[in-house]
């Protein structure tokens, strides 16, 4: 899925923000045509802290918007949460031809290229998050791989008023399936009024949360964090050699929908055109080139 044009900027509501957050951030709001709105985040509005999240949007999506389209350099992947209704039509050079449902995910490592497309069905209405993951550059040329999680074989957490899908990774000692990628948890829970849920992060991990509905409070090491619906916020330990415990509150009285990405930081400079995450300008040109010459294989 190729990164819209913004049309509105990002705001922030925390007038103070704690040693190892990010300022907290409201994402841009974008609109294509008449069935993809998102609300989108970039990974230089976190000072770092995303890393190795490059972008991601959480959109709804109820007609086809982005056709067939390349990816290169990166990991694009698909989380569709549980209230989406119907299926999502994911086709991709790899030879993948099937349909995504609700609470699935998709991540498709595009290492040296690929060409993808995700559309609804007629009638289906898509939310979730469109994410790209960053590769290191030695795999930026590698072989593509892709890695679909269905719904109903996502391992749940429940307790303390919270239920959590382990997508991918581990948490609270449960371990879901592992990316073809580098290693990440990514985790999408809800919360009840008073409910709460912690996560340990392992030594030198990066961790991106987002509230997707309701409002929460994020706690490590004493220090707090509060978001909003619509708000995310980075987090990169002041400590990188040791575990961090980061607490998920809920002290509204209704329940909180929120996601959380956690993993360690490629580190490295890279450089974003559309839908290809490269080291350089040369690279980018390259693979237009090749994309350009059909060298990243056709959807029919």
């Amino acid at each position: 899925m190729n990164a819209p044009v913004t049309v509105a900027s990002n705001t922030t509501k925390n007038s103070t923000t704690p040693a190892g957050f990010s300022p907290a951030k409201y994402g841009k709001v974008l609109e294509i045509g008449s069935g993809f709105t998102a609300m989108a985040f970039k990974e230089k509005d976190f000072s770092g802290g995303m890393d190795p999240l490059v972008m991601v949007d959480h959109y709804k999506m109820t007609m086809p918007t982005f056709g067939a389209h390349p990816h290169a350099g990166l990991s694009a992947v698909s989380v569709l949460f549980e209230d989406s209704e119907g299926k999502f039509h994911n086709r991709d050079t790899l030879g993948n031809d099937f349909d995504l449902m609700p609470g699935d995910l998709y991540w498709l490592k595009a290492g040296a290229g690929v060409v993808h497309d995700e559309s609804p069905r007629t009638g289906s209405k898509i939310h979730g998050l469109q994410v790209f993951v960053n590769l290191p550059s030695i795999y930026k040329t590698s072989e593509p791989e892709s890695l679909h999680v269905e719904a109903h074989r996502v391992p749940v957490y429940e307790g303390n008023g919270s239920r959590v899908r382990i997508l991918l990774g581990s948490s609270k000692g449960i371990s879901g399936q592992q990316s073809p990628a580098l290693p990440m948890t990514i985790l999408d829970g809800s919360t009840d009024s008073n409910g709460g849920f912690m996560h340990t992060l392992n030594g030198g991990e990066n961790a991106w949360i987002y509230a997707v509905k309701g409002e929460i409070t994020l706690t490590v090491s004493g220090r707090e964090v509060h978001l909003s619906s619509g708000q995310s916020v980075a987090y990169s330990p002041l400590n990188k050699r040791t575990e961090q415990a980061l607490q998920v509150s809920n002290s509204n009285d209704k329940s909180a929908h929120f996601v959380l990405f956690a993993a360690k930081p490629v580190g490295e400079t890279f450089v974003q055109k559309g839908p290809f995450v490269m080291s350089s300008e040369a690279e980018i040109e390259r693979i237009e080139a090749d994309f350009a010459a059909g060298k990243l294989g056709h959807l029919d």
